[in-house]
């Protein structure tokens, strides 16, 4: 087993471990924060179904950024669209056989790599051109970007142009589920994204990126505003309350 192949499967094993253990830690967080005040972004559905579905439109749809701008939305529905047909295709390096659905995906998100990464040079165009955005951009805004950018470009070169061995990729993808490691394939391209990648599971539970599951827990999106029909009053203040009452 070369040294190379070693390497990268104890990175994939880390990066896995702070990726699921960050990511659990930070959803814990977020369900155990208090919401002591009703704050629900109006007009808001009226009903906890309501609710739901509201959240489920921001989710799909991205339905209040369409709402604001039209150019944003566009943006950024192409690099998300385009990222769930390109992890779609993946799946195809961790499962024998490999799904008809999975097949079938493989011709769009060959070319969902392409759309991924223009949708992301459209928004970092907006973080550079747009003054009020580059004023309130950090630093780690455009690392975040640039990161992704490379993990797709890097993509991208394995498929067009340095071609990789994809059975020899495969073979190392199952080991690393099964705990039987097979040889990494040396080509440049393929190292640099898979280093891209195990660098993107690790940095993601401290990012901005968490408002993939932090949508979930915004009060502002999640909560009916049903002020006047009921109080509103979190877990953690009803023994205060019960104390003044009594």
């Amino acid at each position: 087993m070369s040294v190379l192949t070693v390497a990268y499967a104890l990175l994939f094993y880390a990066a896995t471990a702070i990726l699921v253990l960050g990511l659990a830690s930070k959803i814990s967080q977020y369900a155990r924060t208090p919401s002591p005040l009703k704050i629900p972004t109006t007009p808001a559905p009226l009903t906890k179904t309501g609710a739901g579905m509201r959240v489920l439109r921001e989710v799909v749809f991205f339905e209040s950024l369409f709402k604001s701008n039209k150019w944003i939305w566009l943006l950024s529905a192409l690099f998300h669209a385009s990222l769930v047909l390109v992890l779609m295709r993946h799946l195809r390096y961790f499962t024998e056989p490999v799904p008809l659905w999975v097949l079938l995906v493989q011709p769009f998100g060959a070319y969902g790599g392409f759309a991924m990464v223009i949708g992301l040079l459209g928004l970092w165009y907006r973080r550079l051109g747009i003054q009020r955005i580059r004023f309130i951009s950090a630093p780690s805004d455009h690392l975040m970007i640039l990161l992704l950018v490379g993990i797709g470009s890097s993509g991208l070169m394995m498929r067009f142009l340095s071609r990789t061995d994809i059975i020899e990729v495969k073979a190392f993808c199952l080991g690393l589920l099964y705990f039987e490691w097979h040889p990494l394939p040396s080509d440049p391209s393929l190292l640099v994204h898979l280093g891209l990648v195990a660098l993107l599971m690790i940095v993601f539970p401290f990012s901005k990126l968490l408002h993939v599951p932090g949508i979930f827990f915004s009060p502002t999106r999640t909560q009916p505003d049903d002020a006047r029909e009921r109080r509103h009053l979190a877990p953690w203040a009803a023994p205060l309350d019960n104390q003044r009452d009594a």
